[in-house]
């Protein structure tokens, strides 16, 4: 799993590191996004674009973003 760690990248760094690697993600292959916030406008763009993402928030702030292919033909 590729692992992109934004926490001291500054907006839309983020944002545009995960389109770049979704970009070329093989069927099956995920992404981990960390970052120290909620990426929200990022999660509609997943969507539009035929990705499914799980977020899971942490005492600390930090947040960590797994994202892979819709399942079912998205």
């Amino acid at each position: 799993m590729e692992v992109i760690d934004g926490r001291e990248m500054e907006p839309p760094e983020p944002f545009e590191r995960v389109m770049e690697a979704i970009s070329v993600l093989q069927p099956g292959g995920r992404i981990m996004l960390i970052l120290n916030r909620e990426p929200l406008p990022l999660y509609r763009a997943l969507k539009l674009n035929g990705f499914q993402c799980q977020a899971t928030s942490f005492p600390d702030g930090r947040f960590e973003i797994v994202i892979s292919q819709e399942q079912g033909g998205g």
